[in-house]
């Protein structure tokens, strides 16, 4: 199955949840966070770098809960539009 590409505003989102959760994740070790949320330091480490632009949902979800952030401000900080 081929992906289709990305468009310029799903990388931009992207990227802005990636600079959210790094700003939150703060002091904290990457490795720390997410062993807290269940996921690998890798998977982590792209969607923060912005190399994984639309990680699952049930990722984001335990890497904001891991971090104390809702799910509400999450799509309000990156959303392509605003809510």
């Amino acid at each position: 199955m081929v992906r289709t590409p990305l468009t310029p505003e799903e990388r931009d989102r992207g990227e802005r949840l990636g600079r959210l959760l790094r700003d939150a994740r703060g002091d904290r070790s990457m490795v720390d966070v997410a062993a807290a949320a269940g996921v690998s330091a890798e998977t982590l480490r792209k969607i923060e770098t912005g190399r994984a632009p639309t990680p699952a949902f049930f990722t984001v979800a335990a890497l904001a809960e891991a971090l104390g952030l809702s799910m509400d401000e999450l799509v309000a900080r990156c959303a392509l539009v605003p809510v």
